[in-house]
């Protein structure tokens, strides 16, 4: 792959990013999406995202740990754990209502713990969006997520059914998950789209096009799954490159990655999840690192060659 050079500098861009005209956030958010689950033998943790947490109020406290240490984006779905996600999520921030904005998402069902499937007919979004409101404990939802496209219907309609919930005062503001420039343009024409939640970190860039574009529209980019690296082996692979960068700042591996995607766009919000309060505020920390240019260089320039094309 083609280096990309138009981004060999470490810009230092604000720590906050609006959404929309009424809401400020810090740059790093809290995906709630690993609270929910049974550990997976295979895998290693909780791949299934099926089951409430095992520990309730363990869960509850360390949701409100991530609002001490000035977390304020906090991202869920209905799919996870068949809802439960969302309540335990909505118990724990009750008493920081109006302090924090709570995310969640629909068009993704699940008929077992191992399938993840589309969903995006209009009146099933309606119907979720009504559910999530009920689990929310809200009148409105703050942040509400197409999760999927479904090629099974038009993205117009599927955008359209969002409109109207946010025509109805159900919604506070859209935002869109996987999804290329293109269905962001063609969304973007039925109603402002305030976020675009796709998979992108260090070992996936894949979706650069989409971060560049939501970066010149004002869009908050929500890379899932932030901190990992891919599995390139060699002196030159992204892991070996951001441990030598991490090494220089005094900091974690992940913290750095972090770091990296907050110096890549001035409206990237990272929304790492984690079960422990010490990666919880090792990843918080990640907000104060700053990469010099040639530092942020290096591990560009691993990260494009390794990541597959887009």
């Amino acid at each position: 792959m083609q280096q990309n050079t138009a981004h060999t500098t470490a810009p230092i861009h604000p720590p906050v990013h609006a959404i929309g005209d009424d809401l400020v956030v810090p740059r790093m958010g809290y995906g709630a999406m690993r609270l929910a689950g049974r550990p997976d033998e295979r895998r290693g943790f909780t791949a299934p995202i099926w089951t409430a947490p095992t520990d309730r109020a363990e869960t509850i406290a360390l949701l409100r740990r991530a609002v001490e240490l000035g977390i304020r984006f906090f991202d869920t779905a209905d799919a996870y754990a068949l809802g439960e996600n969302e309540k335990v999520v909505a118990e724990a921030l009750r008493p920081f209502a109006g302090e924090v904005m709570i995310a969640t998402k629909a068009g993704v069902v699940r008929p077992s713990p191992t399938e993840w499937v589309t969903h995006g007919h209009p009146a099933y979004l309606r119907q979720q969006a009504e559910l999530s409101l009920r689990r929310l404990g809200t009148e409105r939802i703050d942040l509400f997520q197409l999760h999927r496209v479904d090629p099974a219907y038009p993205l117009a309609d599927q955008v359209g059914a969002l409109k109207q919930l946010q025509d109805e005062g159900k919604v506070r503001h859209i935002g869109l998950s996987e999804v290329t420039v293109e269905q962001v343009r063609e969304a973007s024409a039925i109603v402002p789209i305030r976020t675009v939640q796709n998979l992108y970190n260090l070992g996936e860039r894949g979706h650069d096009p989409v971060v560049d574009y939501a970066a010149g529209h004002g869009i908050a980019f929500l890379p899932f799954w932030p901190i990992a690296m891919g599995e390139h082996a060699g002196p030159d692979s992204p892991v070996t490159v951001v441990a030598a960068v991490a090494r220089e700042l005094g900091a974690t591996p992940a913290q750095t990655a972090l770091a990296w995607l907050l110096h890549r766009s001035p409206t990237m919000i990272p929304i790492p999840g984690t079960s422990s309060p010490e990666h919880l505020a090792e990843n918080r920390d990640a907000l104060d690192l700053r990469l010099t240019a040639e530092q942020y260089a290096r591990i560009d320039r691993a990260t494009a060659q390794a990541a597959p094309a887009s």
